[in-house]
């Protein structure tokens, strides 16, 4: 089941987020930059302002499985763009269809609010992350940046109808 995450929530989604960093941060950050006490109440505090938000700034999405939080996933619009800010399956829970409910959630409320395209960052070294997206038609940006450790990629949000429009022909150079 997908719904709209709430403060009772955020101590779960603090520990999935956590876990599921561990799996593609590990021997590649120091370990004080994805875990241990203060990342962890670091990263509850950013969930905490996500899920305050109002409708009109975005949403925190979960999956829940047996009344336990298997997935989230947050969006924001600020200033006209919209960014797919976390997406985080239970690593347990991989390969069960959390993340694919997840994004077709997200979808849904893109295209309700009337987004043309939304934006996110992978870390670069994420490579089940960047395959997900790719499978959905996230498209990298066309000049990629020379530095830094996360590709920013764009997903053009075509109508339900699954017509074709203008935005998607200029993102996938079609």
């Amino acid at each position: 089941m997908i719904r709209t995450a709430r403060p009772a929530d955020l101590d779960a989604i603090a520990a999935l987020h956590s876990r599921a960093r561990a799996t593609y941060y590990q021997g590649r950050l120091p370990e004080e930059a994805y875990g241990g006490a203060a990342e962890l109440a670091r990263t509850r505090e950013g969930w905490s302002r996500a899920v305050a938000r109002s409708a009109a700034d975005g949403s925190v999405l979960c999956a829940e499985r047996d009344g336990r939080v298997t997935g989230v996933a947050a969006f924001r619009t600020a200033d006209g763009e919209t960014t797919l800010t976390q997406l985080h399956v239970d690593p347990d829970h991989w390969r069960r269809g959390t993340g694919s409910a997840l994004h077709a959630a997200c979808l849904d409320a893109w295209r309700r609010a009337g987004a043309a395209r939304v934006r996110l960052e992978v870390y670069e070294h994420n490579l089940r992350a960047r395959a997900f997206y790719a499978r959905r038609g996230w498209l990298p940006e066309p000049e990629p940046a020379a530095s830094g450790s996360h590709r920013v990629l764009w997903l053009a949000v075509t109508p339900p109808t699954g017509e074709r429009t203008g935005e998607w022909d200029v993102l996938s150079g079609r």
